[in-house]
Formats: C-alpha cells, structure tokens, sequence
C-alpha cells in the first residue's frame, strides 16, 4: 500500500540485478555493498535524493559508480544517469547525496541497474553488484 502527502506515493529503490539479490538473501553474512534511500528533501524546485552506504567487504572500494533510472509519477523513466558513490572504506557507513532537476513529487521510484564502475585493490569480481542488498526507509515524498 503506498500513500503520500500529495503524490500518493512512496520513493522506492529496487534493483534489476535480480538473482545477485537473490542469492544476498539467502546469504546474509555474505560481504557486500549495501544502499538505503534515506531521505528525499525538495531543494529548490529540485529533488536531493541522500543515501546511507556500507562496504561489507574486507577491503576498501577506490570508486563505485552506480548506473540509476529515476522514474516519473506516472512510471516512464524520466532520467538515466550514473551516480558516483565515490570512495566506500571497509565496515563503513558513508552518506552521499545526488540533487536532480525535478521535483521529488515528480519522482516515483528509483531503479539500480547495477555498478559501472567497481575498483578498489583486493575486491573480488563483481565486488559492487554481487551481494547487492537495497531498501528504502518508509518515508513520504514531500510535494
């Protein structure tokens, strides 16, 4: 059930890597990255999107670029972009925030298609988007 201040909705953040979620979930002590949409806050006629990261692995991630399609209210894909979660050191929570030219009413769902960029010395193959674990505090777009 999905219910706002205006929209009606709720800002969700899902996935299509679909089996390395999967496969997260029946493997919860499995390292990996961990991404919660925290907060959409208007911004100006904008919409700032924050973000709570954690590397579960034992080594550092250099640079993490996520590939990201914001979707309208009305659920056709209204940006695709890259988000550049920059450095993500081991056992850490960081915070990023991204700011987009529409406003979060105007934003239904946010979709990871998986990691463009992954680096980092010591990370196993596909070390950003394998063990992928996503969510997204219940909160209300603010209209």
């Amino acid at each position: 059930m999905t219910r706002g201040l205006k929209t009606g909705k709720f800002l969700l953040l899902a996935t299509v890597l679909a089996a390395a979620s999967g496969a997260a979930a029946q493997e919860p002590d499995k390292a990996g990255v961990a991404i919660e949409l925290s907060a959409a806050e208007p911004a100006d006629g904008a919409c700032k999107l924050s973000f709570v990261v954690q590397n579960g692995h034992k080594a550092d991630i250099g640079k993490a670029v996520y590939e990201t399609v914001l979707f309208d209210d009305q659920g056709q894909v209204a940006r695709l972009t890259l988000l550049d979660f920059q450095d993500l050191p081991a056992g850490r929570l960081r915070v990023r925030q991204f700011q987009f030219p529409h406003t979060c009413a105007d934003i239904s769902r946010v979709l990871i298609n998986g990691a463009d960029t992954c680096t980092g010395d010591g990370l196993p193959d596909g070390a950003c988007s394998r063990g992928l674990m996503l969510s997204s505090r219940a909160m209300e777009l603010a209209g």
